[in-house]
């Protein structure tokens, strides 16, 4: 018997290391091999040779943005209008293109409600794309109107065959970050998956350049400049979220993270060798228990350090839910719901992506210490099943309830980890981030993240902040609140527990995604630390389950233009 594979092989132990060092060098690093199996006189022999997955594409997709004051620049080869009505045109005397409009609206009356093509002499190339943002004035509009209306405008303007097209969003005082989001929209629509680029170079991107229109040079070039770092920062997302289960496996992620940030001011570290991972990160250690028998699936936890110039005045902890693929374990996935599930990686995938918004941006003043579990939830013979018993790195006795109900499990250890860190910080506030439950689709729609506060970060009205600067930019938060009856779901239900992990009902179930934050805060030892306790610790959890982009939708990057905004715009 013969077949082409993929085998990846770790490279063994590593020294036990704490994120504060300040080494960058990795003892973990994984060698990639591919190539064919046969079987020869009854043995498997592996013929492989080495695939450098390190070796990212040049080209990351990102099409270079231009700044531009004349709508009539020759070079453009279409414009892209993203407006409300044709009167803004007017305002920004852009009287040729609102003439144009104002042409065609004579001839069909949908023009404000759908993405329309022109062919007039009004600009350059003849391709005038009008893409009608709607109302703006209702209570229940918001600044995502620019946002999906850019996204239809540009994916139109690839289909008329544009390469080199023109984003013009007239300025006005509907919303503060108007402008930002519109390129922003313009940018996702952009995106180019990382598996294209990488098998596909002649598709590795969409267009070759965007010119930005704005009145005022200054401020498209502030503008430029911020959405070139925030996009880095969702095409790092993307690329670690949506990747299928194979290339983001476990040693591969690291592999991505490790040469994003060569050279950079973002400290890497990786932690491979098993069974230290089982001894420090027990809870996480039995969701790697069966990956961990296939050297290309076993589990890495991946520690990233930014610290910005100056007195440190704010110091962050984040945590993100990385699981590469998800069976369901040995509560196994039916009926088909099974695919899509290597999108369960979206919240170390956002760590990483926030990662990059530091890199490029470098705050002052600010702290941040991420940590990626990832870890693929397989199922076999040696993977880990309901009524289990486990003691947590915070000496908390778990009792395992569902296999499915796997991410917490693989966050809590890292959570009390980085707890430890926090206690000794300047100002600190943990986080988790997590694709956790179908609760919270269900609860919010696939539109929006979840976050919730425990004490501490509900005095600081974190919650309410972020949801504040997530409306801003597009990015939407709902608040959720812990309840008493989401610690009580979760305390041990015999003398052998101290808390019970999950029931074993779906977590689609009333209060399905706020007692998971209950959870993380009793298995990481959180709950000593609450706003009654001498060491008060801020902790919020966010579940993106809906609002990462499940698939097919290419992933969102979601929560971090929101995290941004929140603790990096201000400090730059």
């Amino acid at each position: 018997m013969k077949r082409n594979m993929h085998e990846w092989f770790g490279s063994g132990a590593i020294r036990k290391w704490s994120p504060h060092c300040t080494c960058t060098d990795s003892s973990a690093d994984v060698l990639d091999l591919s190539g064919e199996i046969t079987y020869q006189r009854g043995q498997i022999v592996i013929h492989s040779r080495e695939v450098d997955y390190s070796k990212m594409p040049a080209n990351n997709g990102l099409p270079k943005l231009l700044p531009c004051l004349d709508i009539n620049d020759p070079q453009y080869d279409g414009v892209v209008v993203v407006t409300d009505t044709v009167q803004k045109l007017l305002d920004n005397k852009l009287n040729q293109v609102a003439e144009a409009v104002q042409g065609y609206a004579k001839v069909d009356s949908a023009y404000t409600k759908q993405v329309v093509l022109i062919n007039t002499d009004a600009v350059p190339s003849k391709r005038l794309i009008f893409a009608p943002t709607g109302p703006l004035n209702r209570d229940y509009d918001d600044v995502r109107r620019f946002y999906d209306a850019a996204v239809k405008g540009i994916n139109r303007a690839l289909q008329a065959g544009c390469k080199k097209p023109l984003l013009v969003r007239p300025v006005d005082d509907s919303f503060p970050k108007a402008g930002s989001v519109t390129t922003l929209g313009c940018l996702h629509a952009l995106y180019v998956p990382l598996e294209v680029r990488e098998d596909v170079p002649s598709r590795g991107s969409k267009a070759e350049a965007v010119g930005i229109w704005c009145n005022s040079e200054e401020r498209v070039t502030q503008g430029i400049s911020l959405a070139n770092a925030v996009e880095a920062g969702r095409i790092v997302t993307r690329d670690i979220g949506g990747s299928d289960p194979e290339r983001m496996a476990a040693p591969n992620v690291a592999k991505y993270v490790k040469e994003e940030f060569k050279g950079s001011c973002v400290k890497v570290k990786v932690l491979s060798d098993q069974e230290f991972l089982n001894k420090e990160y027990p809870l996480y250690g039995a969701v790697n228990r069966a990956a961990s028998l296939v050297d290309r699936h076993k589990g890495r936890i991946i520690f990233l350090e930014y610290t910005g110039e100056g007195k440190i005045e704010k110091t962050l902890f984040l945590v993100g839910k990385g699981v590469t693929y998800d069976t369901g374990g040995a509560d196994i996935k039916t009926g088909g719901i099974m695919a899509g599930n290597h999108r369960d990686k979206c919240g170390a995938a956002a760590v990483a992506g926030f990662f990059k918004i530091l890199n490029e941006m470098k705050p002052k003043g600010l702290k941040v210490v991420g940590a990626m579990a990832m870890v693929r939830n397989s199922v076999g013979s040696n993977c880990y099943v309901a009524d289990e018993i486990i003691t947590s790195r915070a000496g908390v006795r778990v009792r395992v309830g569902n296999t499915d109900a796997e991410g917490r499990m693989a966050m809590a250890d890292v959570l009390c980890h980085l707890k430890e860190q926090a206690l000794e910080a300047v100002n600190p506030q943990l986080f988790t981030i997590a694709t956790l439950t179908g609760h919270v689709i269900r609860a919010y729609g696939e539109d929006y993240s979840a976050i919730l506060d425990n004490g501490p970060a509900r005095m600081m009205n974190n919650a309410q902040e972020i949801q504040a600067a997530g409306d801003q930019w597009a990015d939407p938060f709902e608040i959720s609140t812990l309840r008493r009856d989401d610690f009580d779901f979760h305390r041990g239900k015999s003398e052998y527990e101290d808390v019970l992990q999950c029931s074993n009902t779906p977590s689609t179930t009333p209060r399905g995604h706020q007692t998971p934050a209950a959870f993380l805060i009793e298995a990481s030892g959180l709950e000593q630390h609450g706003q009654e306790s001498v060491r008060p610790l801020p902790y919020s959890h966010l579940d993106i389950a809906g609002s990462s982009g499940p698939f097919p939708r290419v992933p969102t990057g979601a929560p971090i233009v929101a995290l941004a905004a929140k603790f990096v715009f201000p400090r730059c």
